[in-house]
């Protein structure tokens, strides 16, 4: 009798958003273990996570239940649990992302192994939102993306740039062979600094494993391309300070971050348990507090819709590698994957995640700044 309370719930709510459990329709949950509706009504996203990894529900197009479900703000009207409770309590205590934890947090992710993002991304490797305008398939997005992210830096020969979250060095090597510049990238990942050294061998670049935090050195631009979503509310203002210390007066630094369009200080349960640990998007007014007395606003590009069509990139390209990977991950890491990159789509989608490329100044441009689109 329970079960069937439950099960009625949770098809009224998803009724709203023109969801059916056992339905027809490729974004309709198909049910495979009763145990599921109790727990989602007792561990929320996490437990609706765990339940599908573990084969207690299946559906055709997660991306476009997710888009669903998310536009309908199903959330809002589910109360929170204490667990719920409990977690966003102990992130408002704790600093989840200090320098200690910010280590650990990226190996979890990053460190995983290098094949996992050699299957799924572009050539270059590059784990950031594509720019899909004029572009066809990832590979030209990616391009798209890194030659946008130069101009919008106005980056000229012999410059100095810093690139905070290098990753495997994508964008360091685009800008030093197609821009004539000198780039050092920092990242908290040991296996992303090792593939990114070889892959950047013979050019100006100089990767290296450390901490924002530790940075002293003056740059004619900075960069930071998808590495904010790690630094978490409590370091915002900090991580500014420390870029605007590093940037040379006359000097732009660019932001590309993917944002909220509320304020937070915690992230998904699941997300952080099994993806991406520490993690916290940043909203608009989190962003400009930080900013406060330390830069001008020179430009601000929304392109969050092409993250789902990236997202939707890397989900294919895992999937169809997923032969060279088996013998290494299980299933379990499979449908883990294949949630959390479909589960991103559709917030995307849903217009719930933005995706923003700021640029900033420390005095203002002289005669006004040309946004580059």
């Amino acid at each position: 009798m329970e079960t069937e309370k439950l099960k009625s719930s949770l098809n009224e709510l998803l009724a709203s958003a023109g969801i059916s459990i056992n339905g027809k329709n490729p974004w309709d949950i198909i049910v495979n273990n009763d145990e599921f509706y109790s727990r989602v009504f007792t561990n929320g996203s996490l437990g609706a996570g765990e339940a599908y990894v573990d084969k207690w529900w299946d559906c055709p197009q997660l991306d476009e239940f997710f888009a669903r479900l998310l536009s309908a703000n199903l959330e809002n009207k589910i109360r929170a649990n204490w667990k719920l409770l409990t977690e966003i309590l102990l992130t408002k205590i704790f600093n989840r992302q200090t320098q200690a934890l910010a280590f650990d947090n990226g190996q979890r992710h990053y460190d995983l192994g290098n094949d996992i993002f050699i299957s799924m991304l572009d050539k270059r490797l590059t784990y950031t939102c594509g720019y899909w305008k004029n572009a066809s398939n990832l590979e030209e997005a990616q391009e798209n993306k890194l030659h946008l992210t130069c101009k919008k830096l106005n980056l000229r020969p012999g410059m100095k740039v810093l690139d905070i979250g290098c990753g495997w060095g994508s964008f360091a090597k685009f800008a030093a062979e197609n821009y004539s510049v000198h780039v050092t990238g920092i990242t908290v990942s040991e296996q992303q600094v090792e593939l990114g050294r070889k892959l950047c061998a013979g050019l100006p670049v100089e990767l290296k494993l450390m901490d924002y935090r530790n940075l002293d050195e003056k740059f004619d631009a900075i960069v930071s391309i998808g590495m904010f979503e790690h630094v978490g509310y409590k370091n915002y203002r900090t991580y500014m300070q420390i870029v605007q210390n590093c940037l040379k007066d006359d000097g732009l630094f660019l932001l590309h971050t993917i944002g909220s369009n509320t304020s937070l200080t915690t992230t998904d349960p699941w997300m952080n348990k099994y993806i991406f640990p520490g993690s916290m998007l940043p909203s608009m007014q989190q962003i400009g507090k930080a900013i406060d007395g330390l830069f001008v606003l020179e430009d601000c590009h929304n392109f969050g819709t092409d993250y789902d069509k990236t997202l939707v990139a890397w989900h294919d390209n895992f999937v169809a590698n997923w032969d060279k990977l088996k013998d290494k991950y299980d299933e379990k890491f499979f449908r883990m994957w294949k949630y959390y990159l479909l589960m991103c789509a559709g917030a995307f989608r849903a217009r719930r995640n933005q995706l923003w490329q700021m640029v900033f100044s420390k005095n203002g441009v002289q005669g006004g700044y040309d946004s580059i689109r």
